[in-house]
């Protein structure tokens, strides 16, 4: 059964005419189309540095699992889109255990599961449930990885947090970024880092600071004008 939107942890942003819900976990619902988009879960991280030699809490896979399965038993989406960057390097799906192979079939059951590719996972095999695609399209909206600026695009890649002064003292956070005619998303997975949004790569898409950081707080988002952020 569908599951009503819980509003005491969701801020409605609008975008290209579309009203989203984001929530406080950095996923979009798009209550009317009962989809849910998550981007950047960079699904075995922790592995992919133990390769490289430096070693990790090798948590990060069920930790990033366990939240998705919280946002999705909170609204209970007919389609989950993940916007690329969904697994950390070419082979990380290779290294899934199979609990935790067993965790994503489970969140999988009875949805539509679109994997869009991403710079780090761009050639992802049929054999992970749902399909592969490049971008999609819905309505005046289109999901994809790396951002163009195109009018009604929601994108990942870039890993959004914006720094902000209150009280006298200075914090970070994953945000939304936003202008009304295109948004970027944080990123999901647990061992991802950040850019901040004053970075060169968010003025080459959104040209001026007239956009606005939609801040990952601890009860509700807040809402700043990029131009407040530091």
């Amino acid at each position: 059964m569908h599951r009503e939107s819980t509003l005491t942890d969701i801020n409605a942003v609008t975008l290209a005419g579309v009203t989203l819900h984001a929530d406080l976990s950095g996923a979009l619902y798009w209550e009317e189309q009962r989809l849910l988009a998550v981007s950047d879960l960079h699904l075995e991280k922790g592995s992919s540095f133990a390769m490289r030699g430096t070693l990790l809490p090798p948590y990060d896979t069920i930790a990033t699992l366990g939240r998705l399965g919280a946002v999705i038993a909170r609204h209970d989406p007919r389609t989950v889109i993940a916007l690329g960057d969904s697994f950390h390097d070419r082979n990380a799906h290779e290294r899934l255990s199979q609990p935790n192979r067993d965790v994503l079939s489970a969140l999988q059951l009875r949805r539509d599961w679109i994997w869009i590719s991403g710079n780090h996972d761009p050639a992802l095999p049929s054999n992970l449930g749902g399909v592969v695609a490049q971008d999609v399209a819905i309505g005046p909206i289109v999901f994809r990885h790396e951002p163009t600026g195109a009018a009604g695009e929601i994108a990942g890649h870039l890993h959004p947090k914006a720094r902000v002064s209150t009280r006298g003292r200075s914090m970070e956070r994953r945000c939304f970024a936003s202008d009304g005619a295109r948004a970027i998303m944080p990123a999901f997975g647990a061992y991802t880092g950040g850019l901040n949004i004053r970075a060169a790569a968010f003025a080459r898409i959104f040209q001026t600071l007239g956009f606005v950081a939609h801040v990952l707080g601890d009860r509700r988002l807040h809402a700043i004008a990029a131009s407040r952020c530091h």
